[in-house]
């Protein structure tokens, strides 16, 4: 790719920054520095950087969350950083009853209760596999 970074800091001063999707003036669903959404969105390579950045932030929330987050199997970390990837960490802490049984290593209880909650049902598939990894480690 051609670019200079005259060219670079010109289009950034000229767009603006918007890190939350906005209508440009042509009412255009518009992120960033005027990434038109409607029209261009995303390719596979930014939507995979993307999804590496989001999973980076729900490893520190669980982590942060879980003081023996590094001690437990890779599957059953994966199971958590997935639900906090899904439910963000401020609607996953409302997962009390999970919580408390994951912190005494409880994990057929932790499958049991995300098994009875609202995000259960959907998500579907989803909630049967992670629940299956916290269960079986």
């Amino acid at each position: 790719m051609v670019t200079n970074d005259n060219l670079v800091e010109m289009l950034k001063r000229h767009e603006g920054f918007r890190s939350k999707p906005y209508r440009c003036s042509a009412g255009k669903l518009t992120i960033g520095f005027g990434r038109n959404l409607q029209d261009v969105g995303i390719s596979k390579q930014e939507a995979t950087y993307l999804l590496l950045q989001d999973i980076e932030k729900a490893t520190e929330d669980a982590k942060s969350l879980f003081p023996d987050f590094d001690r437990y199997t890779i599957n059953r970390q994966n199971a958590l950083i997935n639900m906090i990837f899904n439910l963000g960490i401020n609607r996953f802490k409302l997962f009390k009853n999970t919580i408390k049984a994951i912190k005494r290593n409880d994990w057929t209880s932790a499958a049991k209760h995300a098994k009875q909650s609202r995000w259960h049902n959907q998500v579907g598939k989803r909630a049967i596999e992670i629940e299956d990894l916290l269960r079986e480690g």
